[in-house]
């Protein structure tokens, strides 16, 4: 029987009439038996890359992926368009995972989904040899990097299977990567003959917007309730006792909010995914524990209340968002104290020196992009390796252009404030609160005890607020003039100090404003049905209830279903005979079986 084309199986399986971006290069090469190491953006459409050339080629598919979550809901998608698709994992009975064994086998399984650990565990690595193997996909690949932001260490193992299986391919991918993590991963993974596809790491139709923390409980609560009202999104927080608090005040203010954090029983945190997933507009509160492994693709926000600790794990959260290709929203709140408790876990964490070092680089960068005042996308592709010639106009610095003061003076008063608690303290200086107090001449018993207010720089700070000092505390921070040391925080001057205390360097920083959550701007996004007819949004809330039916029977989200973007697409053109549904993208000969009959009689009524 002859091996079936990829635009075939695109076509037929997955019911899409066209690749896109460098999907077909990579499909091809990989059918052809070529190793690849693929960079390509969260909702890029990675999966494709590894599951067309699986079902090309003879025999199974083995695709090492991190999450059990993950592999669950690619299974279940799978399944539903008429791949034989299974997982391995430590969650299934002993029953089951031989009855998985028995069908890779017999070669009854397009598709073999396994954890990367688990290749370490008895008898995996002969199951494999027992079965005929079609390609190696290695999901994730960025977390082999042992110096990046999401380090796994049994991920160093999978570079064994180029010395195991030479003849098999081997396809490496990942949505976050630097040109040194790119590196790392094709040396790790011993891809050295592999071809590599870069894509393009720019989101467009994702807005990022960055501001001052002030009251961060009333900024979220604006920011979800007047800009994103019964929309799906998740909210990141750094501790497991602020998830909790922030999804109760969510639910407090009518949002539909839930906790989800690794202290939590596992029945609580199944719970809170399951109606992420399977429900509508429900926000999901989380610490970064969440979301690898989330495949929603109508996340229309991603929040983050606390500073994150590196721009990779910045760019991969907010990637969740907007996965359909329809705009989403990243919005972020972060002030100085975020950026010393992240110094302060980072100080009392268990790496060695170098691992703390980098993790301290990871964060002055996630700092810059925050007090940067350049267009945010050009400065994060430029962090991957790209260049964007142009400001992206959908950001809130290309939006609304932040009014710059010239700081040289206070930063002056700040660093010459910092040096004499050095200089006449016997070597003991503080962190950024006590130099803002003697700055401002705040008296306290503190204050006296150490008699600071006898510093020549006492009071000469009075005309800046304490949030204005603050702001000129993360810029220096930010631009590398200060560094904070310790378990404390403590601030101490750099290098860098010297031309701007000299006046050889100026400090432009910008106006620190709190956003009072103003309403949506004009180019503000649309949603899934903004742009259809009144006719057209009501037969698309009636497939949508139809599809949430159809899901929940089956016990899957209702995107595995349909996307959002098919349901529009049958809105709008109102297929009426089986040969039209299938002009429609997302619809396969497998969906069609199953649900054509359904969705033709919906249409007709």
């Amino acid at each position: 029987m002859t091996a079936p084309s990829p635009s075939q199986v695109l076509a037929e399986v997955f019911g899409y009439t066209s690749f896109r971006g460098d999907q077909q290069q990579i499909v091809e090469h990989v059918t052809a038996g070529g190793d690849a190491v693929v960079l390509m953006p969260t909702g890029g459409g990675k999966s494709i890359c590894y599951q067309v050339p699986a079902l090309c080629r003879e025999g199974t598919g083995i695709v090492l992926s991190p999450l059990v979550a993950l592999m669950h809901d690619q299974v279940a998608a799978l399944q539903l368009v008429g791949v034989r698709a299974a997982a391995l994992n430590s969650t299934m009975s002993g029953e089951d995972r031989q009855a998985i064994e028995r069908a890779y086998v017999a070669g009854e399984l397009d598709m073999l989904y396994l954890a990367p650990e688990r290749l370490s565990a008895p008898g995996t690595v002969e199951l494999l040899r027992r079965g005929r193997i079609a390609l190696f996909a290695i999901d994730e690949a960025h977390c082999v990097s042992q110096w990046g932001h999401d380090f796994r260490p049994d991920y160093l193992r999978l570079g064994a299977l180029a010395e195991e299986w030479p003849d098999v391919p081997r396809i490496a991918l990942t949505a976050t990567a630097t040109p040194a993590t790119h590196r790392e991963i094709t040396e790790r993974l011993h891809l050295g003959r592999a071809r590599h596809f870069v894509s393009s790491f720019d989101r467009p139709n994702i807005r990022y917007r960055i501001e001052a923390k002030g009251q961060v409980r009333h900024q979220l609560t604006s920011f979800v309730k007047d800009q994103h009202a019964g929309e799906a999104g998740i909210v990141y927080a750094l501790s497991r006792r602020k998830v909790e608090q922030t999804a109760g005040w969510l639910r407090d203010a009518g949002v539909d909010a839930v906790a989800y954090h690794a202290g939590l029983p596992a029945s609580e945190r199944l719970d809170a995914q399951t109606r992420f997933l399977r429900e509508d507009g429900v926000v999901v509160v989380a610490t970064i524990a969440f979301g690898m492994g989330i495949d929603k693709p109508d996340v229309r926000f991603v929040a983050h209340i606390d500073l994150p600790k590196s721009v990779e794990g910045y760019y991969q959260e907010t990637g969740r968002g907007g996965r359909d290709g329809e705009p989403a929203e990243a919005w972020m709140a972060y002030g100085l104290a975020d950026v010393v408790q992240q110094r302060q876990l980072i100080e009392g964490g268990d790496g060695d020196e170098q691992a703390k070092r980098n993790q301290l680089a990871h964060l002055g960068h996630m700092l810059e992009l925050s007090e940067t005042v350049e267009c945010r996308r050009q400065y994060l592709l430029r962090y991957f390796g790209q260049d964007l010639a142009e400001p992206c106009g959908n950001c809130d610095v290309c939006l609304n252009p932040p009014k710059l003061w010239d700081a040289t003076v206070p930063a002056q008063k700040l660093l010459s404030t910092v040096l004499r608690t050095y200089n006449e303290r016997r070597g003991r200086t503080f962190a950024a609160g006590q130099h803002i107090d003697v700055l401002r001449g705040v008296t306290s018993e503190r204050v006296a005890q150490l008699a600071l207010d006898e510093l020549s720089t006492w009071g000469i700070g009075a005309d800046l607020s304490v949030a204005q000092w603050r702001g000129v505390v993360r810029h220096l921070l930010a631009t590398g003039v200060l560094e904070s040391q310790g378990e404390w925080g403590v601030l101490a001057p750099t290098e860098l100090a010297k031309p701007v205390l000299r006046g050889e360097q100026q400090v432009f920083m910008r106006e620190e404003v709190v956003s009072r959550a103003a309403g949506r701007s004009s180019s503000a996004k649309k949603n899934a049905i903004a742009d259809l007819s009144i006719e057209q949004q009501e037969v698309f809330e009636r497939l949508r209830l139809w599809r949430l039916e159809e899901a929940r029977e089956q016990g899957v989200p209702p995107y595995v279903v349909f996307g959002d973007a098919t349901l529009r697409a049958l809105s709008t053109h109102l297929p009426q005979s089986d040969e039209a549904l299938l002009e429609i993208s997302g619809i396969g000969q497998a969906k069609l079986e199953r649900y054509g009959a359904a969705v033709l009689a919906l249409l007709a009524e």
